[in-house]
C-alpha cells in the first residue's frame, strides 16, 4: 500500500509591516504611529503625512487615513451684484459645496464692493484658518496690497470674473476680456448699416478690470476696422436699467441734432431692460446694432425679437469649478493641475440660440465631471448635478 505524500505547504503569506518598522521609516515613535493609523489623539500635519507615507511605502494592507487632517476652508469674497452672471456664480459655489468632500468648506462673503473698509477686513483674514481665497472684486491699490499679504502668507488666491492688477501668483479664472471687447468692436464695424456713424459704449464701472478691458478692446477694434465709426466716450451705468436708458436716449437725441446717426451700441454689463424700452420705439432701420454680454433669460427674447444682434457668453460654472480645482491642487487635495480656467467665450445670435432652459439652472455636469476625474469630488456627487 502506497503512502500518499504530504501536501505541499501553502506559501507563507508576507507579514505586514509592524508599527516599529513604520516608526523607523517615518522617524517617529511607535506610539505616534498608533495615534496616526488608528486616528487617536492629535499629531502635527507634517508628522501625520510622514507616518502615512511610510505605511504606504511598506505596503501596509489596510485603509490608511487621509494625510490631510481636519477641515480645509476656502473663503470667497464677492462684490454684491444683482446681475444674472453674479447670481449664477453664487449658485455654482453653493451647488459645488454639496458635491465636495465634507471636510472641504466654502465660506461665501457677499459684500458691498464700495465699502472698502469691510472688503479689506474680509481679505485680511477670518475667525477660522484660511487655506485658499477666491475674490470677485473691483481692482484697487488697497485690494492689491491686501491680496499681496495673503500670497506672502502662503494662501493661494484666485481672481474670479475680473482680474486684479498684475499680482504674480494670483490665478485668474475668467475670459480674455480684451478679446471679448475686440470681438464686439469687430462685429459692430461689420454690421453697421450706415456710415459715417457713432457707437455708444455702456459699461458697469471702469474700476472693474473686466469692464475696463472690454471697453478698451472694443475701442481698439473699432478704430482699426472702421475709421468712419466714432466711438463715444464710455458711460458708466452701474448695471442700472434706468441709467442705461437715459444714456441711450441722450445719445439718440445728440445724433438727431448733429445729423450723425447712432449705428452701434455695445454694453459690457447688465441693465438691458432700459435699452430695450428705447429700442422698441424705433423702426428697424433706425435701430443701432446692439451687442452685449451673457445669454441670460433677459437677453434670449431680445435676440429673438431682433432688438439685440449678438451676445458674448461665458461659462461661470466652469470658472467656479476651475477656481476650486486650483485651490484643491494648491492644498494637496488633487495631484493634477488641471487644464486651467475656461477662458473662451461663445457668440450667440437669433439663429443659434440653444434650447429652452433658465440661465440660472444651467447644469454643472461638465465642470463637476472634471472635478470628479481629478479625485476632488466623490462619485456620489453626480446625483446632485442639475438640482
Amino acid at each position: 500500500m502506497s503512502i500518499p505524500s504530504p501536501a505541499p505547504a501553502a506559501p507563507r503569506r508576507k507579514r505586514s509591516a509592524r508599527f516599529v518598522e513604520i516608526a523607523a521609516v517615518a522617524g517617529v515613535s511607535e506610539t505616534t504611529v498608533n495615534r496616526v493609523l488608528n486616528e487617536r489623539g492629535s499629531v502635527s500635519p507634517e508628522t501625520r503625512a510622514r507616518v502615512i507615507a511610510a505605511a504606504r511605502q511598506l505596503g501596509v494592507p489596510r485603509v490608511l487615513p487621509d494625510p490631510r487632517h481636519g477641515l480645509t476652508r476656502f473663503d470667497v469674497v464677492m462684490a454684491r451684484s444683482t446681475t444674472p452672471y453674479a447670481h449664477r456664480l453664487d449658485l455654482a459655489l453653493q451647488r459645488i459645496q454639496q458635491m465636495l468632500d465634507p471636510r472641504i468648506l466654502i465660506h461665501r462673503h457677499i459684500v458691498d464692493g464700495d465699502d472698502e473698509r469691510r472688503v479689506l477686513e474680509l481679505l485680511a483674514g477670518s475667525a477660522h484658518r484660511r487655506d485658499g481665497l477666491i475674490v470677485a472684486l473691483r481692482d484697487s491699490p488697497a485690494v492689491r496690497a491686501a491680496l499681496q499679504q495673503q500670497l506672502a502668507r502662503g494662501v493661494p488666491v484666485v481672481a474670479l470674473m475680473s482680474g486684479i492688477g498684475a499680482l504674480e501668483g494670483v490665478r485668474y479664472a475668467g475670459i480674455d476680456n480684451v478679446s471679448a471687447g475686440r470681438t464686439a468692436g469687430h462685429f459692430l464695424a461689420r454690421l453697421a448699416r450706415r456710415l459715417p456713424g457713432r457707437v455708444l459704449i455702456l459699461t458697469h464701472r471702469l474700476d472693474f478690470r473686466a469692464h475696463a478691458e472690454r471697453v478698451r478692446g472694443c475701442q481698439q477694434a473699432l478704430a482699426e476696422r472702421q475709421p468712419q465709426l466714432q466711438a463715444l466716450a464710455p458711460v458708466e451705468c452701474g448695471d442700472d436699467p434706468a441709467l442705461a436708458r437715459i444714456a441711450l436716449e441722450a445719445a439718440l437725441q445728440d445724433a438727431r441734432r448733429d445729423g450723425v446717426p447712432l449705428v452701434g451700441l455695445y454694453h459690457s454689463g447688465a441693465g438691458s431692460d432700459g435699452l430695450a424700452r428705447v429700442l422698441r420705439q424705433l423702426t428697424p432701420p433706425e435701430r443701432p446694432v446692439w451687442i452685449g454680454h451673457e445669454l441670460s433669460d433677459e437677453h434670449r427674447p431680445l435676440l429673438r425679437l431682433g432688438l439685440m444682434d449678438l451676445v458674448i457668453d461665458q461659462d461661470p460654472d466652469g470658472q467656479v469649478a476651475a477656481s476650486l480645482h486650483h485651490l484643491l491642487h494648491a492644498t494637496g487635495h488633487v495631484e493634477q493641475t488641471g487644464p486651467g480656467a475656461p477662458n473662451e467665450f461663445r457668440l450667440f445670435g437669433p439663429e443659434n440660440l440653444p434650447g429652452e432652459g433658465s440661465y440660472l439652472d444651467a447644469p454643472l455636469k461638465a465642470p463637476v465631471e472634471r472635478l470628479q476625474a481629478s479625485g476632488s469630488v466623490p462619485p456620489r456627487a453626480a446625483s446632485v448635478v442639475g438640482r
